[in-house]
Protein backbone atom coordinates (compact mmCIF):
# COMPACT_ATOMS: atom_id res chain seq x y z
CA UNK A 1 0.00 0.00 0.00
CA UNK A 2 2.87 2.34 0.81
CA UNK A 3 4.28 1.81 -2.69
CA UNK A 4 0.99 2.86 -4.22
CA UNK A 5 0.82 6.01 -2.14
CA UNK A 6 4.40 7.00 -2.82
CA UNK A 7 4.33 6.28 -6.56
CA UNK A 8 2.00 9.19 -7.31
CA UNK A 9 3.88 12.51 -7.51
CA UNK A 10 1.81 15.63 -7.05
CA UNK A 11 2.96 19.20 -6.55
CA UNK A 12 2.72 20.68 -3.05
CA UNK A 13 -0.37 22.68 -2.20
CA UNK A 14 1.68 25.86 -1.88
CA UNK A 15 2.56 25.56 -5.58
CA UNK A 16 -1.11 25.36 -6.56
CA UNK A 17 -2.02 28.44 -4.57
CA UNK A 18 0.76 30.52 -6.20
CA UNK A 19 -0.20 29.67 -9.77
CA UNK A 20 -0.68 32.89 -11.71
CA UNK A 21 -1.45 33.30 -15.37
CA UNK A 22 1.20 35.39 -17.15
CA UNK A 23 -0.54 35.66 -20.48
CA UNK A 24 -3.71 34.59 -22.15
CA UNK A 25 -3.16 31.05 -23.45
CA UNK A 26 -3.63 30.28 -27.12
CA UNK A 27 -5.17 26.88 -26.49
CA UNK A 28 -8.21 27.00 -24.16
CA UNK A 29 -6.95 23.90 -22.35
CA UNK A 30 -3.42 25.22 -21.68
CA UNK A 31 -2.47 27.36 -18.72
CA UNK A 32 1.01 28.75 -18.04
CA UNK A 33 2.01 28.91 -14.40
CA UNK A 34 4.41 31.31 -12.73
CA UNK A 35 7.44 29.07 -13.21
CA UNK A 36 6.73 28.53 -16.96
CA UNK A 37 5.48 24.99 -16.54
CA UNK A 38 2.51 24.06 -18.69
CA UNK A 39 -0.52 22.90 -16.82
CA UNK A 40 -3.68 21.61 -18.47
CA UNK A 41 -7.17 22.44 -17.39
CA UNK A 42 -10.12 20.44 -18.62
CA UNK A 43 -13.20 22.61 -18.96
CA UNK A 44 -16.46 21.86 -20.61
CA UNK A 45 -17.17 24.10 -23.58
CA UNK A 46 -20.89 23.56 -23.94
CA UNK A 47 -23.51 26.03 -24.91
CA UNK A 48 -27.19 25.98 -24.00
CA UNK A 49 -28.06 25.84 -27.67
CA UNK A 50 -30.38 22.85 -27.38
CA UNK A 51 -32.21 24.11 -24.33
CA UNK A 52 -33.60 27.34 -25.70
CA UNK A 53 -36.65 27.32 -27.94
CA UNK A 54 -35.96 28.41 -31.47
CA UNK A 55 -38.06 31.09 -33.10
CA UNK A 56 -39.44 28.53 -35.56
CA UNK A 57 -40.78 26.26 -32.81
CA UNK A 58 -42.97 28.92 -31.21
CA UNK A 59 -46.67 28.52 -31.84
CA UNK A 60 -48.31 31.46 -33.59
CA UNK A 61 -50.56 33.52 -31.37
CA UNK A 62 -49.04 32.14 -28.15
CA UNK A 63 -46.39 34.11 -26.34
CA UNK A 64 -43.68 32.52 -24.23
CA UNK A 65 -44.48 32.81 -20.54
CA UNK A 66 -41.96 34.88 -18.67
CA UNK A 67 -40.81 33.21 -15.43
CA UNK A 68 -40.72 36.62 -13.79
CA UNK A 69 -44.49 36.93 -14.38
CA UNK A 70 -45.23 34.06 -11.96
CA UNK A 71 -46.60 35.35 -8.69
CA UNK A 72 -44.35 34.77 -5.67
CA UNK A 73 -45.33 32.18 -3.08
CA UNK A 74 -46.78 33.85 0.03
CA UNK A 75 -44.71 33.47 3.19
CA UNK A 76 -47.45 31.53 5.06
CA UNK A 77 -47.68 28.99 2.23
CA UNK A 78 -43.89 28.70 2.07
CA UNK A 79 -43.65 28.01 5.81
CA UNK A 80 -46.41 25.39 5.65
CA UNK A 81 -44.69 23.76 2.68
CA UNK A 82 -41.34 23.63 4.50
CA UNK A 83 -43.03 22.11 7.55
CA UNK A 84 -44.68 19.44 5.44
CA UNK A 85 -41.41 18.64 3.65
CA UNK A 86 -39.52 18.33 6.95
CA UNK A 87 -42.14 15.95 8.35
CA UNK A 88 -42.52 13.87 5.17
CA UNK A 89 -38.74 13.52 4.78
CA UNK A 90 -37.74 13.28 8.44
CA UNK A 91 -40.29 10.67 9.53
CA UNK A 92 -39.22 7.86 7.16
CA UNK A 93 -35.56 8.82 7.53
CA UNK A 94 -35.70 8.67 11.32
CA UNK A 95 -37.70 5.45 11.20
CA UNK A 96 -35.11 3.88 8.89
CA UNK A 97 -32.20 4.84 11.13
CA UNK A 98 -34.06 3.60 14.22
CA UNK A 99 -34.85 0.24 12.61
CA UNK A 100 -31.23 -0.20 11.54
CA UNK A 101 -30.12 0.54 15.12
CA UNK A 102 -32.70 -1.97 16.40
CA UNK A 103 -31.33 -4.64 14.06
CA UNK A 104 -27.83 -3.90 15.34
CA UNK A 105 -28.92 -4.26 18.98
CA UNK A 106 -30.76 -7.52 18.25
CA UNK A 107 -27.71 -8.95 16.51
CA UNK A 108 -25.26 -7.83 19.26
CA UNK A 109 -27.37 -9.39 22.04
CA UNK A 110 -27.77 -12.63 20.02
CA UNK A 111 -31.56 -12.31 20.05
CA UNK A 112 -31.91 -12.58 16.27
CA UNK A 113 -29.24 -13.07 13.65
CA UNK A 114 -30.63 -10.62 11.11
CA UNK A 115 -30.17 -11.76 7.49
CA UNK A 116 -28.42 -9.20 5.30
CA UNK A 117 -31.40 -8.72 3.00
CA UNK A 118 -33.64 -7.44 5.83
CA UNK A 119 -31.64 -4.24 6.61
CA UNK A 120 -31.06 -3.74 2.88
CA UNK A 121 -34.79 -3.91 2.13
CA UNK A 122 -35.63 -1.76 5.15
CA UNK A 123 -33.12 0.88 4.07
CA UNK A 124 -34.40 0.81 0.51
CA UNK A 125 -38.01 1.34 1.57
CA UNK A 126 -37.50 3.94 4.30
CA UNK A 127 -34.84 6.04 2.58
CA UNK A 128 -36.75 5.81 -0.72
CA UNK A 129 -39.89 7.04 1.03
CA UNK A 130 -37.81 9.84 2.50
CA UNK A 131 -36.68 10.91 -0.96
CA UNK A 132 -40.27 10.91 -2.20
CA UNK A 133 -41.21 13.01 0.82
CA UNK A 134 -39.90 16.17 -0.83
CA UNK A 135 -42.37 15.88 -3.68
CA UNK A 136 -45.23 14.85 -1.43
CA UNK A 137 -44.52 17.63 1.06
CA UNK A 138 -44.68 20.29 -1.62
CA UNK A 139 -47.69 18.80 -3.44
CA UNK A 140 -49.73 18.25 -0.28
CA UNK A 141 -49.62 21.90 0.73
CA UNK A 142 -52.64 24.10 0.10
CA UNK A 143 -51.47 27.01 -2.03
CA UNK A 144 -54.20 29.36 -0.82
CA UNK A 145 -52.88 31.31 2.18
CA UNK A 146 -56.39 31.80 3.61
CA UNK A 147 -57.19 28.08 3.76
CA UNK A 148 -55.68 25.55 6.14
CA UNK A 149 -54.21 22.17 5.28
CA UNK A 150 -55.83 18.87 6.07
CA UNK A 151 -53.93 16.46 8.32
CA UNK A 152 -52.34 14.31 5.60
CA UNK A 153 -52.95 16.62 2.65
CA UNK A 154 -54.38 14.00 0.28
CA UNK A 155 -57.02 16.32 -1.17
CA UNK A 156 -54.46 19.10 -1.68
CA UNK A 157 -52.08 16.65 -3.35
CA UNK A 158 -54.81 15.57 -5.79
CA UNK A 159 -55.67 19.18 -6.64
CA UNK A 160 -52.06 20.29 -7.01
CA UNK A 161 -51.15 17.23 -9.12
CA UNK A 162 -53.88 18.06 -11.64
CA UNK A 163 -52.93 21.74 -11.59
CA UNK A 164 -49.28 20.94 -12.15
CA UNK A 165 -49.93 18.85 -15.28
CA UNK A 166 -52.63 21.10 -16.71
CA UNK A 167 -51.49 22.79 -19.90
CA UNK A 168 -51.89 26.53 -20.21
CA UNK A 169 -54.33 27.46 -22.93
Amino acid sequence: MRALLCSHHSPPLSFLSRTILKSKPQDPKTLISSNNRIRYESRLHASPKGFQPSKNSEKPGKSNPDPEDDPPIPQEVFERMMGRIVVSVGTPLGLGVAVLKLFDILKDKNVWDVPLWVPFFTTLVTFGASALGIAYGSLSTNLDPTKTNSLFGLEEAKENWVEMWKEDQ
